[in-house]
């Protein structure tokens, strides 16, 4: 569009290229997301190979996980300076640059770096920006494209699990990573996607504003100039101050810290840091322990393909659910649900005898995880809103890394301490539940909050109309007294029904 225009911003679009930024989104987000999980195919090998213990290779998925999360500020800051495209398309170089360098890796140290640090900053830098990007295409629809978005995990779970697998019998984990490097910087591509809203007219009003600013620099040069030497010194300590208040503006820009003042986000985040220590491990311990048991290697790996269906069908169904006007009025409730349910088929899986028990197990976990992941940014932004949910993203993964950090390395200290691996899946399950409960419990009185709010802001509304009212009975009582004395018996007889009304 030509630089000329100047009308209002247009609104979210709901369609057309948005699907197109979905299907981008897809791709980054699955990457993101299912890429820790598979990778957990080669810990077996890699275990043997480095001599290690079960918990010090489940710190490779932890960093990389906790990574991704953890540089989710940064991630905003990068998207609020530079924008979705380029953000992305660099995280997936990263992404590239750390698996080919991770196939040389000599030491389980340099697969922390490698792969947990370099590789999980690039998924980082995919992650968060498809996920901005979406709530800038979509309103109406929003439930449904982030539903449509998020199973891109599922499917790159179910497509990564038998190709590593295959990569690992053909290549060896070495070959393997070399191969997955290169596939990761499909990322780039799904970068190339995002397409800014409204470029244009950021550039032409960052023109005007440049060129205000300058305007004003030279009034203030020109008025320094005229000013005497005494005058001057008060004039730099106000800029001082100025730049001082426009560092704190610029930080407060990027990252919103007055969101720890919202009851709601505060809810929010303390259930997910709950709920994320039990979330992915035991993704990551499902084929090491369908292997402990006997089990093939292929048909371990098919666990998590059986998985990755189930998830690719349940959350964009989810996301129509989620969508319907019976259930986003009321949408944390189903989240939190959607929690407990998760945590009770870990608490369930021990009982799981043999591959059909674990094929069930699988079936009703990847249901369960797909609700959580369909809905985990959704009632984000349910709510704090479009305009404030770019910093809360940011605030949330950063306070979730910590617990997604220690996840993954709490469950294989449990392995190793009992030699079983139930005790790691009764762990994540109850610390499901209890975050779920504590979701639905402080959701309800969250309601109830709101509810009362609205009801005193209603009942300050009324006393302005009662006023009104007063008011022009006075009135009317006051033109009926200059009226003259036909109206005294009227008068009367009002006077009569107010002391009856007072109880006199």
């Amino acid at each position: 569009p030509s630089p000329a225009n100047t009308g209002p911003a247009p609104g979210p679009p709901d369609g057309g290229w948005g699907w197109v930024v979905v299907f981008g989104a897809f791709i980054s987000i699955g990457f993101a997301y299912a890429f820790p999980k598979g990778i957990a195919i080669f810990f077996k090998e890699i275990q043997g190979f480095f001599g290690t213990s079960y918990s010090e290779i489940a710190w490779v998925s932890s960093i990389m996980l906790a990574t991704t999360y953890g540089a989710g500020p940064i991630s905003s800051i990068l998207v609020n300076r530079y924008g979705s495209r380029p953000v992305v398309m660099f995280g997936g170089l990263l992404c590239g640059i750390g698996m080919v360098s991770a196939a040389f890796c000599t030491s389980i140290l340099q697969l922390y770096i490698c792969v947990g640090f370099i590789t999980g900053f690039g998924l980082a830098l995919n992650l968060q920006p498809s996920v901005i990007i979406i709530g800038k295409y979509f309103l109406k629809r929003r439930p449904i494209a982030n539903g449509l978005a998020m199973a891109g995990s599922p499917v790159m779970l179910c497509t990564l699990a038998p190709l590593n697998q295959f990569l690992f019998d053909n290549f060896g984990w070495r070959g393997s990573f070399l191969i997955l490097g290169a596939i990761l910087l499909n990322c780039c591509v799904a970068g190339a996607l995002f397409r800014p809203i409204g470029a244009a007219k950021a550039s032409v009003k960052t023109q005007s504003t440049e060129e205000g600013k300058e305007v004003v620099k030279e009034e203030v040069t020109k008025d320094a100039m005229e000013m005497n030497s005494p005058l001057n010194i008060p004039m730099e300590t106000k800029t001082e101050e100025e730049e001082a208040k426009d560092c704190c503006e610029k930080v407060n820009k990027y990252l919103d810290f007055s969101l720890f003042k919202h009851r709601g986000f505060l809810i929010y985040l303390i259930g997910n840091v709950l709920m994320f220590l039990g979330f992915f491990a035991p993704i990551v311990f499902l084929a090491p322990y369908a292997k402990h048991i006997g089990i093939d290697e292929y048909s371990a790996a098919f666990l998590l393909s059986i998985l990755a269906i189930v998830d690719m069908i349940a959350r964009p169904t989810t996301g129509i659910i989620a969508n319907s006007k019976w259930v986003r009025p009321r949408i944390q409730y189903f989240f939190s649900f959607a929690i407990a349910f998760n945590g009770t088929c870990h608490l369930l899986c021990p009982l799981a005898s043999g591959y059909t028990g674990l094929v069930v197990y699988s079936v009703f976990f990847g249901l369960a995880f797909g609700m959580v992941c369909a809905m985990l940014f959704e009632t984000l932004m349910d709510l704090v809103g479009a305009t404030r949910f770019t910093s809360a993203v940011g605030l949330v993964t950063i306070a979730e890394c910590c617990t997604i950090l220690l996840g993954p390395p709490i469950g294989g200290t449990l392995i190793d301490t009992f030699g079983d691996y139930k005790y790691m899946f009764i762990k994540c399950g109850a610390v499901m539940v209890l975050a779920g409960t504590f979701l639905f419990i402080m959701n309800y009185y969250n309601y109830r909050m709101l509810a009362k709010e609205e009801k005193r802001k209603a009942k300050e509304e009324d006393p302005k109309s009662v006023r009104t009212e007063n008011e022009g009975r006075n009135n009317w009582n006051n033109e009926t007294v200059q009226d003259g004395p036909e109206l005294e018996p009227l008068r009367e007889e009002q006077e009569g029904l107010k002391k009856e009304g007072n109880g006199t």
